[in-house]
């Protein structure tokens, strides 16, 4: 659930971001309401990578819990204020809060290590993958269902009431609620840091209580091997950092084929869009966010345990180039037919994005001793954010040249975006293999 309260603020965003630049009337024409997205989209990940890595050491030194606690405060307030933004310069300026105060990702990832023995690691962070896919899924449903309530519900709420005021301020405070729970049940949940210390302890101190004399001196000897432990250089473990870039690579796809796919869903047809309406969006999300639990929890741990996570990142990276260069031809379906392969499409997409994620997270968290997951972590979400943050920038700058160019010789209209998000694609696959990507020892 906590993972759930860091990908929904993330997410819920791209079913309605069109039509809140349009409504929000900073571009001056169509063709241009790409281009003002993405920077909105980019700015809560730009914001979290400012602070990444000093929350993943705060989460180290004081604990997972208080960075935890401290996230979802941060979602309850400005998730809530970007719902009510009036101006272009007010959405991004709250969405760049908010993602500085998100740093929760790297601590619930050490933290699902740490509950979790050796051999249900995998299930683990199968669990936090889902939940954040799924999150990245159930986001824009709701956003899709609840934007604009005036124009969908009208019989619930009058264009004259609040909610006809702020448009997209419902989602939001659904999403902030959401929060507020979550918060409340964070009351009960225990602190994992300390059961490095225990272990430890158990391993290679018990022993040496019997001593009392000597006691001093091995206390002093233990702060010295801790601080040389948690002051090494992280920047040149090789299997961690290979492992990061690997993983940004893919964030980087993940977060632009996100933002990319909203965009194209909803544009008109004439600019070679699928006309869908936001809740229509909302709907083929939704539709994958269960499918993708279902598969996370009953199939994936058992594919991870044949395969291993590099080669079955490695495959699933394959089949998604073949798929991704389908979607602009979907142009050409109407009706069921469209709505059928669009849901299967997406379905199938995010299935293998959270594939890859989950495959390069094991990675990660192998890579390092417990006591510096939350820094490797931080490293990692930093690296991912600024990925991220360039991500649905790029896209929505791609996106918007991409609709003026309907008519080109190659590879017109959106085909040209789609093309671009295999090249990326395919990089992250050559970085899978050897000399560049090493594996860790465990």
């Amino acid at each position: 659930m906590v993972t759930l309260c860091t990908a929904l603020p993330i997410s819920i965003l791209f079913p309605f971001l069109y039509f809140m630049i349009r409504d929000l009337h900073i571009a001056k024409r169509e063709e241009d309401i790409g281009f003002y997205a993405g920077f909105v989209g980019a700015s809560f990940m730009f914001g979290r990578a400012l602070t990444s890595a000093f929350c993943g050491l705060v989460a180290d030194r004081y604990g997972r819990k208080p960075v935890i606690v401290i996230g979802i405060c941060a979602v309850v307030i400005f998730n809530t204020l970007f719902g009510l933004s009036t101006t272009y310069w007010m959405a991004i300026t709250t969405r760049l809060v908010l993602g500085s105060f998100n740093g929760l990702l790297g601590p619930i990832k050490a933290y699902s290590i740490e509950v979790c023995r050796a051999e249900h690691q995998a299930l683990g962070l199968s669990i936090v993958s889902t939940a954040w896919g799924i999150g990245l899924i159930i986001g824009p449903a709701i956003g899709g269902f609840f934007a604009q309530p005036a124009e969908k519900y009208p019989d619930i709420f009058s264009q004259d009431s609040f909610f006809g005021r702020f448009p997209y301020f419902l989602p939001c405070f659904c999403i902030s609620l959401f929060a507020v729970g979550v918060l409340i049940l964070c009351i009960w949940l225990p602190e994992t840091l300390h059961m490095h210390n225990v272990n430890k302890m158990q391993d290679g101190t018990i022993e040496t209580l019997e001593a009392p004399s000597h006691g001093s001196d091995l206390k002093e000897n233990a702060n010295e091997s801790e601080e040389r432990a948690t002051t090494e250089n992280l920047f040149k473990n090789w299997p961690l950092m290979s492992s990061i870039i690997v993983y940004c690579v893919f964030s980087l796809h993940d977060m632009a084929y996100t933002e990319i796919f909203s965009l194209w869903a909803v544009s008109d047809k004439s600019y070679g869009g699928l006309s869908f309406s936001s809740q229509d969006v909302g709907e083929v999300l939704a539709i994958s966010g269960f499918s993708l639990l279902v598969y996370q929890l009953f199939l994936y741990p058992s594919l991870v345990k044949f395969l291993g996570p590099i080669i079955s990142a490695r495959v699933a990276s394959v089949l998604s180039i073949p798929l991704l260069a389908a979607f602009p031809f979907m142009t050409q379906l109407s009706g069921l037919r469209l709505s059928l392969i669009t849901n299967c499409a997406s379905l199938l997409k995010n299935i293998l994005c959270v594939t890859i994620i989950t495959g390069l997270f094991i990675l990660q968290n192998n890579a390092v001793p417990q006591h510096q997951r939350g820094a490797a972590n931080g490293i990692a979400m930093t690296g991912m954010s600024l990925f991220k943050a360039a991500a649905p920038a790029g896209g929505g700058i791609l996106f918007s040249w991409a609709q003026k160019r309907q008519y080109a010789s190659f590879l017109p209209g959106d085909q040209m975006v789609f093309f671009i998000l295999n090249v990326v694609e395919f990089i992250g696959l050559l970085m899978t293999f050897k000399p560049f990507l090493a594996v860790p020892n465990k």
